[in-house]
């Protein structure tokens, strides 16, 4: 469920002025999950009304390198981390650790955003037919005929590309 901004702050200042847990104020506001509630609190005690804040970025390998450096440094969990770094996943930086000591420091350098692929265009020239089309010529008939040919094999080939696409989109299963 997505909470607005508005929601997270009466719950961060209802946590923070009274003197229950956790647990007793997410129940109180209709929450499941107490943890969300400690991130929020984490995060406004660190960085204000700003770490209430949607926040959608993007983090070049030094950065993450130097997230988890400072958490193994520090000794910090990885809750604390994001609350630090204003990382609002906190299993971003769970993530950036298990890719770490898996494949390096070259596999935390950030994937180029998805784009969209260009729609192809089918060619509209079609050859010029006569007004009477009992009279063509048997060259004419020909010439249509091999247009026709190209253009079921255009299709048929763009058809395939988009078959071979589809298959390499779909996610790979985690092991």
């Amino acid at each position: 469920m997505k909470y607005t901004e508005q929601f997270k702050r009466t719950v961060v200042h209802d946590y923070l002025s009274s003197h229950e847990g956790y647990r007793n104020v997410s129940r109180r506001h209709g929450m499941a999950n107490r943890s969300l509630l400690e991130r929020w609190v984490a995060a406004y005690e660190i960085h204000g009304d700003a770490g209430l804040r949607p926040k959608r970025s993007r983090y070049d390998a030094a950065f993450k390198l130097s997230v988890l450096q400072h958490m193994w440094e520090n000794r910090l969990s990885v809750t604390e981390t994001a609350a630090k770094f204003d990382i609002r996943r906190h299993s971003t930086v769970g993530d950036w650790e298990r890719i770490y000591r898996e494949n390096g420091v070259e596999a935390l350098t950030p994937s180029p955003p998805m784009r969209k692929p260009k729609q192809m265009t089918i060619p509209t020239t079609k050859p010029a037919v006569p007004a009477d089309e009992d009279k063509r010529s048997r060259e004419e008939l020909l010439a249509e005929n091999e247009h026709l040919r190209m253009e079921v094999a255009y299709l048929k080939k763009l058809d395939a590309l988009i078959q071979v696409r589809k298959k390499s989109a779909v996610p790979k299963k985690r092991k």
